[in-house]
């Protein structure tokens, strides 16, 4: 159990919980999963959120379906991640099969491509909100060298826009050192 846990999540909650978010956040899942995960049912910190997410960006696959098998398991071990995968995407999956064959009938209608444009701008200002909540553990730190790689890394990628892979090839190596370092100092 985690510093931030009241309780472990039982399996049927696993499954609820992530159904909710995949639920409440088509297509923006991200917002969704802190908001129950942290906030809501507090089953981690927000320290240990990020540091769950920043592991799942190097799993192969999505980085929120990734999430959701390490966090299951991580409570009811195998079970707990088919529970969360399950409930991730099973309730997505229905719905998408269904607006893909009203979409195949009606998709030609300017109405239904207005609405589509206005939800992709949901979605972009919902993907801000995240950044930014996941971004405050560090601000709150003030650590200028983390703020510094993490600087680093968003000009390298989202500026200049070198390749994720290189960028992280050269930063992962360069925060590890950097924290070997402080922790050095610090003993």
């Amino acid at each position: 159990m985690t510093a931030a846990a009241t309780a472990e999540p039982q399996l049927l909650e696993l499954f609820v919980a992530f159904a909710r978010m995949s639920l409440a956040g088509f297509g923006g899942v991200l917002v969704w999963a802190r908001r129950a995960i942290v906030e809501q049912h507090r089953w981690m910190t927000a320290e240990e959120f990020n540091e769950t997410f920043a592991l799942c960006h190097f799993l192969p696959g999505p980085n929120i379906v990734n999430l959701s098998v390490v966090f299951g398991s991580r409570f009811r071990g195998i079970p707990g991640a088919i529970a969360a995968f399950a409930g991730l995407l099973g309730p997505p999956l229905l719905i998408v099969t269904t607006i893909a064959a009203l979409y195949a009938r009606y998709g030609e209608l300017a109405v239904l491509r207005r609405a589509l444009a206005g939800v992709s701008c949901v979605a972009i200002g919902l993907l801000f909100s995240v950044v930014f909540k996941m971004l405050t553990p560090l601000l709150k730190k003030r650590d200028p060298v983390a703020l510094a790689l993490f600087a680093g890394v968003f000009v390298a990628v989202g500026l200049l826009r070198q390749p994720m892979p290189v960028v992280l090839m050269v930063a992962i190596p360069l925060s590890i050192a950097v924290s070997f370092v402080a922790r050095g100092r610090r003993a």
